[in-house]
């Protein structure tokens, strides 16, 4: 299993790149009325990070069309959505229960998790994660079926590659639910 230890920077400053890279991908392509976007990002303050990083993911990268005025919030490694806490501690904190995992123990302890959101988190992956269309696309890549009572930590395990790859890349594959379906587009 992948743990990232909260000490190595390298791997948020990592995340940051992708998310900088997917940002500049968005402004390249513009709006889809023909306008160009300028950054509008917008405050944030998340739970999970390193207090040497915190400035850097104090926001989340977000566009606003020089015509429209729509709003272009792109997919995000670093964030999950709405939630307050990073991606990564959703995900390595909802692999096992804490309670009968020592490394899982060590990880909530040092974040402040507190027992109820590990327990909300879990619910998550279990019943409203599989019936994202996400999932429907993912889940039919894998054989054997990944089963739904081992989400996420089945995944970090059938993602390949060292070290932290396989958190690098799972949370590469769950961008699509960083962000939401844009209205009326």
């Amino acid at each position: 299993m992948c743990h990232v230890p909260l000490s190595d920077p390298q791997f948020f400053r990592f995340l940051i790149h992708i998310d900088e890279t997917l940002a500049a991908d968005a402004q390249a392509a513009g709006c889809p009325c023909g306008g160009v976007l300028h950054r509008a990002n917008y405050p944030r303050k998340p739970r999970g990070c390193p207090r040497a990083l915190r400035v850097e993911y104090s926001t989340r990268l977000s566009f606003c069309c020089s015509q429209c005025r729509r709003r272009t919030t792109v997919p995000s490694v670093r964030f999950l959505g709405r939630r307050v806490w990073l991606g990564w501690a959703v995900v390595l904190g909802s692999t096992r229960p804490a309670e009968r995992n020592p490394a899982a123990s060590a990880l909530c302890a040092a974040l402040s998790i507190p027992w109820r959101t590990l327990a909300r988190w879990r619910r998550w992956w279990r019943e409203d994660f599989v019936q994202t269309s996400l999932w429907q696309v993912l889940g039919a890549r894998f054989l054997p079926p990944v089963a739904a009572a081992r989400l996420p930590a089945v995944l970090l395990e059938r993602v390949p590659g060292p070290g932290h790859a396989p958190l690098r890349r799972l949370l590469l594959l769950l961008t699509p639910l960083t962000v939401t379906a844009p209205k009326g587009r």
